[in-house]
């Protein structure tokens, strides 16, 4: 089971890191609203500037410890719960915005894969 949540914690780092270092500026079928980069997203959401700028950087953080986790378990738990309570945000933004399901998928996949993490290693 050990090696499943392994590869789990990299599919979650790597999702993250995929969205907010390689492809910010980037058209995707699962941004909120008509956005078709992440600062239009957090503009649709209503949110400024400065929120996008500080959710980048704890996901990314939280992403980077999550991989660190492979050789200190002790970060493990605070980068899964965190990440879980960023994505559970993601997920109301849609929500709030009346996005269709599909839109949500990809934070509610990594808000589930985070809580499997977290109860696992808790």
């Amino acid at each position: 089971m050990d090696i499943l949540i392994q590869a789990i914690q990299v599919l979650i780092a790597l999702s993250l890191l995929l969205v907010w270092l390689v492809r910010p500026g980037k058209e995707t079928g699962y941004r909120g609203g008509d956005a078709k980069n992440i600062r239009e997203e957090f503009a649709v959401y209503g949110l400024p500037y400065w929120f996008m700028i500080t959710i980048g950087f704890l996901k990314i953080g939280f992403a980077l410890l999550l991989i660190a986790g492979l050789w200190l378990s002790r970060l493990i738990p605070v980068s899964s719960v965190g990440i879980a309570i960023l994505m559970a945000g993601a997920v109301i933004m849609h929500i709030r915005v009346k996005d269709p399901l599909k839109k949500s998928l990809p934070a509610l996949s990594l808000l589930v894969l985070s809580l499997l993490v977290s109860f696992y290693t808790l």
